[in-house]
């Protein structure tokens, strides 16, 4: 099993001659982004699979324990709500999120992530799992933004640099509430993690945020 997420990539680099196209700009779907049944039959989308929602899990709600664990049981994700991230924290992120897209492409490709790499600007990094590449530009930031973000603004980073390392604080505490619920739901209890310590201030995770921007597309029906 990888110890680290960079490890997981090792095998499967992007190697992709598009690296730097701007596909804000293009007016045109090119052939490498386009998907046909034939590329989209070994995932298919059924009605019964349409008919149902991901789980809402309240976190304040009494019963949030059991729906997590029904939720892991039947699903394996849900969504969390009443979660305690300030809004006005979650708005900073977004809007750190458009100054970035909205950078030049000459910019945005000062940051780019290397082709074994995990951090930094350019397409999905599952695209090397498949055919077609897939609309949209993304960037990834495992650890510290800083190294990235002065490439991207190098006269004012650290506000940028402030916000996202503030939200990285706010999900691992988050990640760890969620945890130990989960643990909970399995019937673990908080003694037999006693030699744990807290797991809402645990360091030895690996996380990673991923921002995303779909720009409109050309032909959305063939992307």
């Amino acid at each position: 099993m990888p110890s680290r997420l960079s490890d997981a990539f090792i095998g499967h680099p992007v190697h992709l001659h598009q690296k730097h196209l701007d596909i804000n700009s293009l007016e045109e779907l090119p052939d490498s982004f386009k998907w046909t049944p034939v590329e989209d039959i070994n995932h298919p989308i059924t009605d019964s699979f349409m008919s149902e929602s991901v789980p809402v899990v309240d976190l304040l709600h009494p019963n949030a324990l059991e729906n997590i664990g029904q939720a892991c049981k039947n699903w394996g994700v849900f969504q969390v709500i009443n979660h305690g991230i300030p809004s006005s924290l979650l708005d900073g992120v977004e809007n750190t999120s458009k100054s970035l897209f909205s950078l030049p492409i000459q910019q945005k490709v000062k940051a780019a992530r290397p082709a074994d790499g995990v951090s930094g600007y350019g397409f999905a990094r599952i695209s090397s799992f498949f055919s077609k590449l897939m609309w949209s530009e993304g960037f990834t930031i495992v650890g510290s933004p800083v190294e990235h973000f002065r490439q991207l603004w190098p006269q004012d980073f650290s506000k940028f640099c402030g916000v996202v390392e503030e939200y990285q604080g706010e999900m691992q505490k988050l990640a760890g509430k969620l945890m130990l619920l989960m643990l909970h739901s399995l019937g673990i209890t908080k003694e037999d993690l006693s030699w744990v310590g807290p797991l809402t201030e645990s360091k030895g995770g690996c996380a990673a945020l991923q921002m995303n921007h779909y720009p409109a597309c050309p032909d959305p029906d063939q992307a």
